[in-house]
């Protein structure tokens, strides 16, 4: 059985869209998926499930969230094998070993038009660097990232799509948390 990465865009960020974890982990249970875990307060699951389309499973995911929650949010899906691809393909490895946590990886709802890359690293006017490949957009704040001016809507005006980010950190351990699964 895969396994599965549920990453949930824009909860319990300065006491909004509040879903507690272990409720969250409840709800996949309770929808028939095996294992679930969660990682961090800000949206992150793993569990396995029967293998599907990853967009009528993120639909699903929606709707079940509105309904138990009364909480509209964005959940982009993935099977957990794409963290080997997100790891090995990062284009900034400097970045990742030495400074991890300004390192952030976007799981974008839709792969954006080819000149998207290039229309973002347009608008941002620090020393931010944007690589998009796919549906998945790696930055770099090399200045911090509570300072910059690349925000979420920056973000997605201009790849045309929305997404969640988690830095560096984070992936590994939800790497780490995924292979605890058995499926």
């Amino acid at each position: 059985m895969p396994v599965y990465l549920a990453f949930l865009r824009g909860i319990n960020v300065g006491g909004n869209n509040k879903i507690a974890m272990a409720d969250l982990r409840e709800m996949l249970t309770a929808l028939g998926y095996k294992e679930a875990k969660t990682l961090l307060q800000s949206g992150n699951a793993v569990f396995a499930a029967p293998k599907q389309d990853l967009l009528r499973l993120e639909k699903k995911l929606e709707a079940a969230t509105k309904d138990k929650f009364g909480v509209q949010v964005d959940y982009m899906v993935r099977d957990a094998t794409v963290l080997d691809r997100v790891i090995k393909e990062n284009p900034f490895p400097k970045m990742a070993k030495e400074d991890p946590s300004h390192l952030l990886v976007t799981f974008l709802k839709d792969t954006p038009r080819k000149a998207a890359e290039a229309d973002l690293q347009a608008a941002i006017k620090g020393n931010e660097v944007v690589r998009v490949m796919g549906d998945i957009a790696y930055m770099t704040f090399p200045d911090g990232i509570g300072t910059s001016k690349v925000t979420s809507s920056v973000i997605d005006k201009n790849l045309g799509t929305r997404g969640t980010a988690r830095n560096w950190n984070t992936i590994l351990k939800l790497r780490d948390l995924a292979a605890t699964i058995k499926g």
